[in-house]
């Protein structure tokens, strides 16, 4: 069944590849207003996906990331809408020169091919995915959660009608409609058809597809995500962004899991702090150097942080929490914590804002701003099919211009090798 769905899928490819701007922009905006038209017919399949998942037992942070409704398809269908006003990358010269003996040099994105997206919980990222892999003139076979599968038939279902009544084959976006986990090991194989390997999910899958797979991983978007609060930071301005990139949607990766505080402010900081998070349901796994500041408001939901508490990407409103003694010890904690995914300081200081900026070395280093803006749709990429926390040879949010390569263009007047 696979190895026929990559087959089509590589065909289809080649089609996409020639498609202009303006059809692929077209389809986008189809695409969004069908999500629209159709949304009582996608929110009631999602809707079984959550019954059945709290019939199942799953965590409240796993319902929460596979729920859609009104307002979340309505953000979909307008990522779709931003991804159709950006620039086309395909056909871009990246650079070009004129050697001495005439022969013209160029290099031109070309897209990658065929994606194969491996991915868990959340239905968004179907239509993520397949708006950016067909702006980007690339072919995608998906492979979402079992959690997931009744809202992403509908959903595939809406892409097949966008392309079919745009003149394009439905193969350019292929859905593996079934929850048997041995077909994930077969995807892996397809290496004479897929280009990129794309999971998304959870360590265990990363690890999978790094051992499994004959096709090169694109891996990234688990995050233990850090803030630092420098002693100069400005702490009435500090805690609502602690607050929106712990609270704002804590199951995701760019969700805060660790604070580190100066032990100058952290007497100032932390009573205050964890009163207010209290109050939006944050539980907190505190080092035992902060854990006697918390003495006069200590309950059920502050804990002495236990072994492994600081390599934890909570996924949940839970909060690990250190007092530092300087910056080079914040920045040593990161280094040895961090999975390199988002990382911050809030500080005054210039010149402790640049020493941070140069030595956390995570795909996104923020300062006096929440981790929640590493997201493509954030920092203007319109979507994202992933959050690489790879060096190759995509970094950070995936958007267009990283589901393509390049090729070589040599142009020349019947020039021959001396």
């Amino acid at each position: 069944m696979l190895n026929e769905m990559g087959q089509r899928a590589k065909a289809a490819a080649r089609i996409l590849s020639r498609v202009s701007s303006e059809q692929k922009n077209r389809l986008l905006t189809d695409l969004a207003d069908l999500l629209w038209v159709e949304r009582s017919f996608i929110l009631g399949n999602n809707q079984k996906d959550v019954e059945e998942a709290h019939q199942e037992g799953l965590s409240e942070a796993l319902i929460d990331r596979l729920t859609l409704n009104a307002d979340r398809l309505m953000g979909v269908a307008q990522d779709l809408r931003a991804v159709a006003t950006l620039p086309d990358p395909i056909g871009e010269v990246i650079e070009a020169q004129q050697l001495d003996n005439g022969l013209r040099i160029l290099r031109q994105r070309v897209p990658l091919g065929v994606l194969g997206v491996i991915y868990e919980s959340r239905p968004n990222v179907t239509i993520d995915i397949a708006g950016l892999a067909l702006k980007s003139g690339n072919a995608v076979i998906l492979r979402g959660g079992s959690e997931t599968l009744h809202s992403n038939r509908a959903l595939v279902t809406c892409i097949h009608r966008v392309l079919e009544a745009n003149g394009l084959p439905a193969d350019a976006v292929q859905f593996i409609d079934s929850p048997d986990r041995s077909l994930v090991h077969e995807l892996l194989l397809l290496s004479d058809y897929i280009d990129m390997i794309i999971p998304r999910g959870g360590a265990r899958l990363h690890e999978f597809c790094r051992e499994h797979s004959r096709i090169p991983v694109m891996t990234g978007g688990i995050g233990i995500c850090h803030l630092y609060v420098d002693e100069t930071a400005n702490l009435e301005k500090s805690i609502p962004v602690i607050q929106n990139a712990k609270v704002q949607r804590p199951s995701v990766c760019n969700a805060l899991d660790t604070l580190l505080v100066h032990e100058k402010v952290a007497p100032q900081l932390l009573p205050k702090l964890v009163q207010q998070l209290t109050t939006d349901g944050v539980r907190f796994r505190v080092h035992e150097n902060a854990f006697s500041l918390l003495e006069n408001i200590q309950g059920e939901n502050i804990q002495l942080a236990g072994p492994g508490d600081f390599d934890q990407e909570w996924l949940a409103l839970v909060l690990g929490v250190r007092v530092v003694e300087s910056l080079e010890e914040a920045i040593e904690f990161i280094q040895m914590h961090s999975t390199g995914h988002s990382d911050g300081i809030l500080t005054e200081n210039p010149e402790h804002a640049q020493k941070f900026l140069s030595e956390v070395d995570s795909a996104a280093v923020y300062v006096n701003a929440s981790t929640r803006f590493t997201d493509g749709g954030q920092l203007g990429l319109g979507a994202e099919v992933a959050v690489s926390t790879q060096r190759l040879h995509a970094r950070g949010p995936m958007g267009l211009k990283e589901l393509t390569t390049y090729k070589w263009i040599i142009q020349g007047q019947y020039h021959v090798r001396p």
